[in-house]
């Protein structure tokens, strides 16, 4: 068995993290919302160093959790989650801005609406 107390604490955060990356990212309309101004580049970097931040706190969750939490919830690909931290904190000049605009459009609420079922479940 696991500490329910961390791994809630650390799905609270995980939680923050995607509703904060969800709304700092709702001006971001197209790749190029990213590329073309330093305001944009600003708001990539904000969104890289939260996606890293996601990807740490699940390989912590992970970890803690023995590996037994998560692949209960295979609607989310953990394992991406986890490497792209890997990839952004190794590899970050070479981040494709494209990669990440996918990322936080079409996977950040899923993930979100995951970790509150998870939270959900875990509160019971």
């Amino acid at each position: 068995m696991y500490d329910k107390e961390l791994a809630l604490e650390i799905l609270i955060q995980l939680k923050s993290a995607t509703e904060t990356l969800i709304k700092r990212l709702e001006t971001i309309h197209y790749v190029t919302d990213f590329t073309d101004s330093p305001e944009g580049m600003e708001k990539l970097d904000a969104a890289c160093m939260l996606l890293s931040a996601i990807g740490e706190s699940v390989k912590k969750l992970d970890k803690v959790t023995n590996s037994d939490l998560l692949q209960n919830y295979f609607e989310v690909e953990w394992k991406k989650v986890m490497g792209l931290r890997d990839i952004i904190a190794h590899q970050y000049f070479d981040i494709n801005a494209e990669a990440i605009y996918n990322v936080c459009k079409t996977k950040i609420k899923p993930l979100n609406y995951t970790i509150n079922i998870i939270i959900s479940d875990l509160s019971k």
